[in-house]
């Protein structure tokens, strides 16, 4: 039989010296960001949600206004030495070369099958439209979702040996959990294809695909040999979600000017700026590659992910730049 004077003893007790914990220590155990080292710029980003999460403070945002967005290549997963998605239609083109001899005399296409990536790039953003259109086009929305997602499942980084799902940062994913758990809505605004990533981005980042926004083909309603009505990717480029297209994308499909954003490279510049232009308190932030043992180190030279303006511009207004080397304890899960 328990001891009821003893026990409400015993239990005040524990409360006494739980309270009695200092604050740093409570604090180290419920980390959120448990992968991210004790600098700057992880304070800068607890502060920040203290901020606009507090109720009654000056800086206080509704959760229906905390609207967080996060580039994807290079922010959310690794990007070098070249886009996934552009590994995937290389892939694609070597399966579906057989029934396209004309490729093997045609620009960018020559450069892909005679593993010739410096041509490849010297074809530029139009080479690489190209590439991307001729090889997902032609095929159903839901034919289009089932070759990604074998693809998904069986390719493998050719230098990090892993799948590239695997390739997510760990600190990111910490970030954008973080983020939610304090009534955030987060959204990947991305240069990459809108339908590749809504195949892995719920399950790898917890973001549903109405809230993926990315460049788009055109997509026709058709009604298949079956009978079925189905939804048909064209090779037109309906949609750019880079650069200045990005802030286009974001009021299209959100709405809201968001108060967090998260970039990598010029790319995101004008995302970044559109964020910081709005009222009340704002967070801008970029990943910065500074870690050629664990990932890759580039920037301002890179071919991929150039991260030159965006960063001088990061410097003279003070938003957060992410040091991987030195701010990142660990960088893949």
């Amino acid at each position: 039989m328990i001891d009821r004077p003893a026990y409400a003893i015993a239990l005040s007790l524990v409360l006494v010296l739980l309270a009695a914990v200092p604050l740093e220590h409570a604090s180290a155990r419920s980390d959120s960001l448990p992968s991210w080292n004790d600098s700057a710029t992880k304070a800068a980003i607890v502060e920040f949600v203290a901020r606009v999460t507090k109720d009654g403070g000056p800086d206080y945002v509704p959760p229906a206004e905390r609207i967080a967005v996060f580039d994807n290549d290079g922010t959310l997963w690794s990007e070098q030495p070249m886009y996934f998605q552009l590994a995937f239609a290389i892939d694609r083109i070597a399966t579906l070369a057989k029934d396209h001899p004309e490729w093997r005399e045609k620009q960018p296409f020559k450069g892909v099958l005679e593993g010739d990536l410096k041509a490849v790039a010297a074809s530029g953003e139009h080479g690489l439209l190209e590439i991307v259109a001729a090889t997902h086009a032609g095929i159903s929305t839901e034919e289009f979702a089932g070759i990604v997602d074998s693809w998904l499942t069986s390719a493998q980084h050719p230098k990090l040996k892993r799948p590239y799902t695997a390739l997510v940062y760990q600190p990111m994913l910490e970030l954008l959990s973080y983020l939610r758990a304090n009534g955030f809505k987060t959204f990947i605004v991305s240069g990459g294809g809108v339908e590749f990533m809504r195949r892995f981005a719920e399950n790898v980042y917890g973001i549903p695909p109405e809230q993926v926004i990315g460049s788009s083909g055109v997509v026709k309603f058709d009604i298949g040999a079956d009978g079925e009505p189905r939804l048909v990717k064209d090779a037109k480029i309906e949609f750019i979600d880079d650069g200045a297209g990005k802030p286009v994308g974001i009021n299209r499909f959100i709405g809201r000017r968001p108060i967090f954003a998260f970039g990598n490279s010029d790319g995101d510049l004008q995302m970044l700026q559109y964020t910081a232009a709005g009222r009340g308190a704002r967070f801008m932030g970029l990943v910065h590659h500074t870690d050629s043992d664990r990932e890759w180190a580039y920037d301002r030279a890179s071919h991929i992910g150039k991260l030159d303006k965006a960063l001088d511009e990061a410097k003279s207004k003070g938003w957060a730049v992410v040091d991987m080397k030195t701010d990142w304890s660990v960088v893949f899960p």
